[in-house]
């Protein structure tokens, strides 16, 4: 096995560049490190364009929770560094107050100021300021990143009503697998949880490893999903089984409902889980508002749900796509008549 490219993916900075620097430390690993699941991204993309394509990414099963929970505590303020290296910063200084301005009577002359120039005529004459003590480093500090992977930073997040959420680890793995199918991606975790593990094969993962696992049994890990192999905890096995059987049990039952409806009603169910109102399938299918009413009550008591998230939810289970997949209804053709012409 030649020369393998892994990236990790981490948002607790500490950790990513311990990791990068520890693996960068074997003779046949080259490792990228990123911060956030926009700079993998950009990370991935870039390797793909240049020819140099990762092989596996090692992505935090909690990436953006940290920085979620911090944002909603305080607002992050921009920094002023570079965003590429730990620097480190002086500890905070408390400026020495100003004394009070000394009483002086009026008169015509100016008074000079603190700078030398003359102020105003009447105006008191006021010292320079103390100098501030000066800073000491607040340290200890963390070591620099490794030269050989370097962290690509989180972009500062969106604020504002219209910011959408970061996602977790587990659905930035299904992205980047659908977007790179010839990647392998294992998750680092805290906890071993059946339930995500489970969430996490279903995403495209062929590896579950806890964070605070040997670098051997990582290395193992790595070199074992790259050989078309699947590593789960012996721990974590039978809760996976399990979950992943429940899964399969719920997904027949639904895809069995969800075949009792018609070619219209698939239809409608279909732009049920685009999140189409009543009016917006009215005009994507053709139909009056009422008859798609009425398709609509006949696929909630087909699917025997009581709401529409209940029906979408049984869509989804049954992997029924949204109907942005599928291209509009052709609009009803108006059968014309034409006249025979002469002969």
């Amino acid at each position: 096995m030649g020369r393998m490219r892994v990236l990790v993916v981490d948002d607790h900075r500490i950790f990513a560049e311990a990791l990068a620097a520890a693996l960068a430390a074997e003779p046949d690993v080259e490792v990228g490190a990123a911060g956030s699941a926009a700079a993998a991204e950009r990370a991935l993309e870039r390797a793909a364009t240049e020819g140099r394509a990762f092989d596996v990414v090692l992505v935090d099963a909690d990436l953006g929770v940290a920085e979620a929970g911090a944002a909603a505590r305080k607002p992050r303020q921009p920094s002023a560094d570079p965003p590429d290296a730990l620097r480190r910063r002086p500890a905070a200084t408390v400026p020495t107050p100003r004394r009070p301005p000394v009483a002086q009577a009026p008169g015509p002359s100016a008074t000079p100021g603190p700078s030398g120039a003359a102020g105003p005529p009447g105006t008191a004459a006021r010292p320079p300021a103390s100098p501030r003590p000066a800073a000491h480093p607040a340290g200890p500090y963390p070591a620099e990143p490794h030269p050989a992977a370097p962290v690509i930073p989180a972009a500062a997040p969106a604020t504002g009503p219209a910011a959408a959420p970061a996602p977790d680890g587990i659905t930035l793995l299904a992205r980047v697998r659908r977007h790179h199918p010839g990647l392998r991606a294992i998750v680092l975790a805290t906890a071993d949880d059946p339930h995500r593990a489970a969430r996490a094969l279903h995403a495209g993962a062929t590896g579950w490893v806890a964070k605070e696992s040997s670098l051997a049994r990582l290395l193992a890990v790595i070199r074992g999903v790259l050989r078309d192999e699947t590593h789960l905890p012996p721990a974590l096995l039978t809760g996976v089984i399990r979950e992943l059987t429940t899964a399969r049990r719920d997904r027949t039952e639904s895809e069995r409902l969800v075949d009792t409806l018609t070619p219209r009603e698939k239809q409608i169910l279909r732009c049920m889980v685009a999140g189409l109102g009543r009016q917006a399938v009215a005009e994507r299918l053709y139909l009056s508002p009422h008859t798609v009413r009425t398709h609509m009550q006949n696929v909630l008591g087909k699917l025997g749900v009581h709401s529409t998230l209940a029906a979408v939810a049984v869509a989804r289970r049954a992997g029924v796509s949204p109907s942005e997949l599928v291209a509009p209804a052709a609009p009803p053709s108006v059968a014309t008549t034409t006249s025979p012409g002469p002969g």
